[in-house]
């Protein structure tokens, strides 16, 4: 078989500090697990602008398409904010999702053990938290047509378009189920049925999928509902599906359960290539915060986190996905804290770097 291939995207602002300790963590994992990677780094964002013109070039959109997993970065910053909406550094992030067809959004949320106190809700309500939101991500109101801003009786009217066939809800729905299964077999879909017509499509291919999963015991609940449940009694959730504008609110809601931005992972998923993997993208949660970029001071978990679903579920590799997550579990319970998790008394910051160093320390006892 043929080694398996990953492209490295840093992008901008922390982008490439956190990716620098991912890399370090995928050279171990060939080193010390003979796990081996073919890896390659390319632009994407701002730093694509810089040198292209453009938010991502068409030949590192091609490679994007041929490898068996995308590792990106961050992307965005203010030197970009007066360019052309057509060229933002965004647009390189979305021309990603709707040319690789990455149409599950796959956003954990997670409360380690040593990090329950840093949650703004009180620590019995979020310790143990494991919820899994998939939102759907390539469809929506994001990407109905008609949209845009329209002079309409002499004033100024915006529109978007949300939008969605039965295709693009049941192939959410059903990797939310798969995921489910081998979860705790409980999922909740979350719409506005009560007063949207796409929401009443989207409960109805939800049922209709729900059919071929008989062990997954399923709820349906207003997105609105979901978001005050996610901060009254989050735990009573396993598995959330949603579409592309709620997925965005209530994965942001459910991410600040846990305390910190700068630990949270993502998954992007489509179909299946030829050889049976699927088109995926793994990405921090969090954003390319200029503000401390360069200065060391990143947190470096979400990224490698990323890494550990992408061993999970573009390589076939869960027990070294569990090694990882466990190996930065412990680091956290020894007290090793980024700048993004102090709170303690008398705990010192340590840098990027150290972090990445503890991780790789942690990795290698547990052999």
């Amino acid at each position: 078989m043929s080694t398996p291939s990953i492209l490295i995207l840093p992008g901008d602002g922390i982008g490439p500090e956190v990716m620098a300790e991912v890399v370090k963590v995928i050279d171990w994992f060939g080193d010390k697990r003979g796990l081996k990677f073919d890896v390659s780094h390319d632009l994407v964002g701002g730093a694509a602008y810089d040198k292209h013109g453009a938010p991502i070039s068409d030949e590192t959109m091609e490679k994007a398409q041929s490898v068996d997993a995308v590792l990106l970065g961050a992307v965005g910053g203010p030197k970009y904010d007066d360019l052309d909406f057509s060229v933002k550094p965004e647009r390189g992030l979305l021309r990603l999702r709707k040319e690789m067809d990455l149409f599950a959004n796959l956003r954990p949320a997670q409360c380690f053990d040593a990090l329950a106190d840093f949650s703004s809700l009180k620590k019995d309500i979020v310790a143990g938290l494991d919820i899994m939101i998939v939102r759907e991500l390539t469809s929506g109101i994001y990407f109905g047509e008609p949209r845009g801003i329209f002079t309409e009786n002499n004033e100024r009217v915006g529109i978007n378009t949300q939008r969605y066939t039965e295709s693009e809800i049941e192939r959410a729905a059903r990797a939310a189920f798969e995921l489910a299964m081998k979860r705790d077999k409980r999922l909740c879909s979350m719409e506005k049925a009560n007063v949207m017509e796409s929401g009443i499509l989207w409960r109805d291919v939800v049922n209709e999928v729900a059919v071929d999963y008989p062990e997954v015991e399923v709820s349906h609940m207003y997105a609105d509902n979901g978001a005050m449940q996610l901060v009254r009694a989050p735990k009573q959730f396993d598995v959330i599906v949603t579409d592309n504008l709620f997925g965005d609110i209530l994965s942001d809601c459910a991410a600040m359960l846990t305390g910190s931005l700068g630990m949270l992972p993502s998954a992007s998923l489509g179909l299946p290539m030829a050889n049976g993997r699927p088109k995926a993208m793994y990405e921090p949660v969090h954003g390319s915060a200029p503000d401390i970029a360069g200065q060391g001071k990143a947190n470096p978990i979400a990224c490698v986190l990323s890494f550990a679903m992408a061993l999970r579920y573009s390589f076939d590799q869960g027990d070294e996905a569990t090694r990882l997550e466990t190996a930065i579990e412990t680091v956290l319970a020894g007290g090793a804290r980024t700048a993004d998790l102090l709170g303690e008394e008398g705990v010192t910051a340590i840098s990027t770097t150290e972090m990445g160093d503890k991780i790789i320390e942690a990795l290698t006892a547990s052999l």
